[in-house]
């Protein structure tokens, strides 16, 4: 994919996401319910497609509390079991959001599965998940929204997956949670590209450091300190899907690069938590 920085000539096609529906997997909290309470301020239409049905003590959320905060920020929520997995249950949902609010204008493939281990720690249950819902189900969630979005002006695919560095390090570090990331964004390239004369937009986004999310806290307490909130994913999804699709497309983003574009530079507002030194997330180098 063609780094932000490349030079190209960028027009707003909006400056709003208003009556646009966005049909968001793993909205039920973290980065997805950042992304869609960025767009509910605007009075757009989310469709919450996450498992959360019911409260897990250990990740506050659901898809019942999402869309009930989506309300209250000015928005219209459709809340659904979606297992990104499932193939039946990921086309019931897009048709019933089509029936709902009569089309799709962006799909944001936001669910994730990460295990962070070398070959020899990484079970193959968990590779298998890792490959099913990063890689399977963003492909699965394309292939059932495409014909909704071929159909709407300035439609918009959006993967939360790395830019593609080869550096082995990487691969050395992880090998299968690697591979899983780095297959999202070579799906979305595909997208671009195959759809370029459709005028479908597709592209990656990712958070140069780590992001506070209850997800973190639980996998590693204490680095939330060292993070940046949710919402600097939000703004920066809410740049790059209020852009024109034919001409952005086929890019992977940094979040901090892209609100830098967008005219932002201070980032002091995204901390989790007053001073220290920021952690970079994975697949960013300084």
């Amino acid at each position: 994919m063609t780094a932000v920085g490349a030079p190209r000539r960028v027009m707003n096609a909006m400056t709003t996401l208003r009556d646009k529906t966005l049909f968001i997997t793993g909205a039920s909290r973290g980065i997805g319910k950042a992304m869609a309470l960025r767009a509910a301020r605007d009075g757009a239409r989310i469709v919450v497609a996450a498992k959360t049905a019911e409260p897990d003590p250990r990740l506050p959320g659901t898809i019942h509390t999402a869309a009930a905060d989506i309300e209250a920020a000015g928005g219209q929520a459709l809340a659904l079991v979606v297992d990104v997995r499932d193939e039946a249950q990921v086309r019931e949902a897009v048709a019933r959001a089509v029936e709902r609010f009569g089309g799709i204008d962006i799909l944001v493939n936001n669910a994730s599965a990460i295990h962070p281990h070398g070959i020899l720690d990484t079970p193959t249950k968990r590779y298998d998940l890792m490959m099913d819902i990063n890689v399977r189900g963003s492909f699965i969630c394309a292939q059932a929204c495409l014909p909704h979005l071929k159909k709407v002006p300035n439609p918009h695919v959006l993967t939360l997956s790395p830019p593609i560095d080869m550096n082995p390090r990487w691969f050395g570090r992880h090998a299968a949670y690697t591979t899983s990331k780095y297959a999202m964004s070579l799906v979305a390239l595909g997208i671009a590209e195959e759809f370029r004369a459709h005028r479908v937009a597709s592209n990656t986004l990712w958070p140069r450091t780590l992001i506070a999310t209850s997800a973190l806290n639980l996998a590693a307490p204490g680095l939330a300190e060292k993070a940046r909130t949710p919402d600097i994913m939000a703004d920066a999804a809410h740049w790059i899907l209020t852009q024109d699709s034919g001409q952005v497309s086929g890019q992977s983003f940094l979040d901090e690069e892209v609100l830098r574009r967008a005219g932002v530079s201070d980032f002091d507002r995204y901390r989790a938590a007053p001073g220290g030194e920021l952690e970079l997330d994975y697949f960013v180098e300084r």
